[in-house]
């Protein structure tokens, strides 16, 4: 190779300024230039008001497919003002997204903002309900190209965002909406007053429609990972949730015993599913102590026989934190990283099932039968 072909100067450097970036590389920014990319840009708008509704700022969030393959979301909140709402879709979104930055809930792994999914749009329109008046404005591939302007009276509040993936960058990829389905009827089990609506026009005849509203939290969770089977030992499920200071957060769990030889243990951090993690070592860990203190205590055979292998056998569970300053190992935000976050929650696995492994001692005998 010559000296000529291995030269590298600044000559060579290509400087990107604005959305030339994102639109350059748009997997750096949404995961993929495929259907997964376009998920997760529905998550990068939706993630704004889904906290409002955590937050009581706001009640319902609507997802709509659109039959011309544009995505709206919709919510009933207090109304993005016009200088806020430029900022809110022209700008690279970074770190907390609200002033109280205290356990937001984060639906998408990247956490861009809907101003990347402004510049990865071949068009965007937002709709603000705010002080009785209507106001719209329309966006091409991240630049504004008309005003707020008003466009009649208003009942209520709200904004509403939709937005068209830019066939140059998406091809003909379409969002799943059983995907979507998917994950916020997950995000409404762990936050008991989220209300989210899902309607895809997308096919022939009638639209299709989810609703989700789960007031029974991660309780229900749990039976409907189970798919409402009542042939459990035990057959009630464990729940409860409480503050943890020293992991800074709080933690809701719930598990049971089913007749199924599966295992099914489902973790969240902040709303974001997690494979690993400290809450999940914790839990197992937790479970773990105090079978086995039970069956020592009771001198039962199995007490040497307990293993994690055996413990898992049937058993359903729904392991939730919620943190004030969550840390993940690696890009995708897929294994939990906090260390105190294990303590916390093995020591409240422990105490809640021990107490109810005293209360109900033939279930408990007949669990720990199951373990030999």
């Amino acid at each position: 190779m010559t000296e000529e072909a291995t030269t590298y100067d600044a000559s060579h450097i290509e400087v990107l300024e604005g959305w030339k970036a994102v639109r350059k590389r748009p997997g750096m920014y949404v995961g993929s230039t495929g259907e997964r990319g376009v998920r997760n840009m529905v998550f990068d708008v939706a993630d704004r008001p889904v906290n409002d509704v955590l937050a009581g700022r706001a009640r319902t969030v609507g997802i709509t497919l659109l039959s011309d393959g544009g995505i709206r979301v919709a919510d009933d909140g207090p109304g993005v003002d016009g200088a806020g709402l430029e900022d809110l879709l022209t700008r690279f979104q970074t770190g907390a997204r609200s002033p109280e930055g205290r356990r937001e809930v984060a639906l998408s792994f990247c956490g861009v903002g809907p101003g990347v999914v402004n510049a990865l749009s071949r068009r965007m329109t937002a709709e603000v309900r705010l002080d009785g008046v209507r106001r719209v404005q329309e966006y091409a591939r991240g630049v504004a190209v008309t005003p707020l302007t008003e466009a009649g009276t208003a009942n209520g509040t709200g904004t509403a965002i939709a937005f068209w993936p830019d066939p140059d960058i998406f091809g003909a990829a379409e969002c799943s909406f059983d995907a979507l389905v998917e994950r916020f009827r997950d995000l409404a089990f762990l936050h008991r007053g989220l209300e989210v609506s899902l309607t895809d026009e997308r096919g022939p005849g009638e639209p299709r429609s989810e609703r989700f509203l789960f007031p029974g939290g991660v309780r229900e969770f749990v039976r409907f990972l189970d798919g409402g089977t009542v042939d459990s030992v035990p057959a009630d499920t464990i729940a409860f949730e409480c503050e943890a200071p020293r992991m800074a957060g709080a933690m809701e769990v719930a598990f049971r015993w089913t007749g199924s030889h599966e295992e099914r243990v489902r973790g969240f951090a902040n709303g974001l599913p997690t494979l690993e993690g400290t809450h999940l070592e914790g839990f197992r860990a937790g479970l773990a102590a105090a079978l086995t203190a039970y069956a020592r205590a009771h001198r039962e055979p199995t007490a040497n026989d307990i293993t994690l292998d055996r413990i898992g056998v049937g058993l359903t569970a729904v392991v939730s934190v919620k943190l004030d300053h969550p840390r993940f190992e690696g890009a995708t935000w897929g294994v939990l990283a906090n260390s105190t976050v294990r303590d916390c929650v093995r020591q409240g696995v422990r105490e809640h099932l021990s107490r109810w492994l005293e209360e109900h001692p033939e279930r408990a005998a007949a669990l720990l039968d199951r373990m030999r």
